[in-house]
């Protein structure tokens, strides 16, 4: 599965920003969790909620 960015998901509505500039999932409006893999270069944003995933590039 392609995973989209962030960038993208809250240009296409699915990703939010909260009143303290956090991502939040669009659908359930939970903070995303975010698991950092040390071998990549990017960050992995979940939504705690349904599981959804988006990269972010750091």
């Amino acid at each position: 599965m392609h995973m989209k960015s962030v960038r993208k998901a809250l240009r296409d509505g699915e990703l939010d920003k909260d009143t303290y500039d956090r991502l939040v999932c669009g659908e359930c409006e939970k903070p995303l969790k975010t698991e950092n893999d040390p071998d990549q270069i990017k960050t992995v944003r979940i939504c705690p909620d349904c599981d959804q995933e988006w990269k972010e590039i750091r």
